[in-house]
């Protein structure tokens, strides 16, 4: 194989998108190894691998005429194909793929088939776009898929991109303030929350929202009441059973999604305190089960299903090679008042 051309391009200039066969020449390789990596097959060595990549990275690669096009399909990837979240992101995106009689095709991340990454499987199958929610794709990823001409788009992105990616979200942070001003306005002011991972911008919005909520109402900051958390069941349980044997436990738990609030009910129900009248418990999501606990949790409604076919949208639109105007969107949140909280105790009396 000879090696790969990087001398540098004329200021300014844009190289010419590179065919299969041009590919294969300037990578000293065949045009089948060629398409195998273009098309994500795992039966190519490493270093050759790399090579056709970085070509493709540098000027591109323009799909010949007679090659067969995208497969009429959307790609949903997860970080994690767990609990009820996954199941509102999935009704949303199959709604407009009906409306353009596309298939949909679900990827975990974590799942990795023997000798071939994510990047390779979905290449495998040449979707019409992807929608990756709450995932940390990493630039190299990100890079391969824009230099295939896949559109992207980021829904409820794990981490700050770097990428010029479209994202849709929600309103994180006013939900937090929201979640937390509901509890002082009911007279709370020892309010404990649990955090989702600190890495996340989902998890570092709400927790600035509960600091801005408690800012502006002039109730001082008390760091034994923030536990950082995972958005995870069995974390928001030891999280409150630590949080109950404080020498002054909270008085209301701020939970950062629904299904660490499940956590902070069954700590309750452990040190047999009822909800709400001895501890008010608000949350984030609005999923299954929220309305079938008991009590009723108050949670922030995130419109995840609207996220996600906003997103689908979105990479329709690209797909058709359209402009897309705004390439940000941020949906906004609801407070959803139900049974689990109440004026705390002390008030009461």
């Amino acid at each position: 194989m000879t090696s790969v051309d990087d001398s540098p391009l004329a200021d300014g200039a844009r190289p010419e998108p590179l065919t299969i066969a041009q590919l294969a020449e300037r990578a000293g390789v065949s045009v089948a190894t060629v398409s195998k990596v273009v098309n994500g097959r795992a039966d190519v060595a490493v270093d050759t691998r790399e090579a056709v990549e970085q070509l493709i990275r540098r000027y591109g690669y323009r799909r010949q005429k007679k090659a067969a096009g995208p497969a009429p399909m959307l790609e949903l990837v997860f970080h994690e194909l767990a609990g009820p979240y996954p199941v509102e992101i999935i009704k949303g995106v199959q709604r407009v793929a009906h409306e353009h009689s596309l298939a949909v095709a679900v990827a975990e991340l974590g799942l990795q088939a023997p000798g071939r990454g994510l990047t390779e499987r979905i290449l495998a199958r040449r979707p019409l776009g992807v929608i990756a929610v709450f995932s940390a794709l990493t630039d190299e990823q990100v890079s391969q898929l824009h230099a295939r001409d896949i559109p992207l788009v980021l829904v409820d992105p794990a981490r700050d991109s770097e990428a010029d990616c479209p994202v849709v979200g929600a309103g994180n942070w006013s939900g937090g303030l929201s979640a937390t001003r509901h509890l002082l306005q009911l007279g709370h002011r020892r309010i404990a929350t649990i955090t989702g991972p600190p890495h996340t911008i989902a998890g570092r919005a709400r927790l600035d929202g509960y600091r801005a909520a408690l800012d502006m109402a002039g109730v001082p900051r008390d760091d034994s009441l923030v536990r950082t958390g995972d958005f995870y069941t069995d974390t928001g349980l030891s999280h409150t059973r630590d949080l109950l044997r404080l020498p002054d436990p909270p008085t209301a738990v701020f939970a950062c999604n629904d299904g660490t609030a499940l956590g902070v009910y069954r700590a309750a129900a452990e040190a047999r305190l009822r909800i709400p009248d001895d501890l008010s418990v608000v949350a984030f999501d609005d999923l299954f089960p929220s309305t079938w606990l008991a009590p009723p949790l108050t949670t922030v409604r995130q419109p995840l299903t609207e996220m996600a076919a906003t997103a689908a949208t979105m990479a329709v639109t690209l797909a058709r090679g359209e402009t897309l105007s705004p390439r940000r969107i941020e949906l906004t949140t609801e407070l959803v008042v139900r049974n689990s909280t109440a004026p705390p105790a002390s008030a009461a009396r």
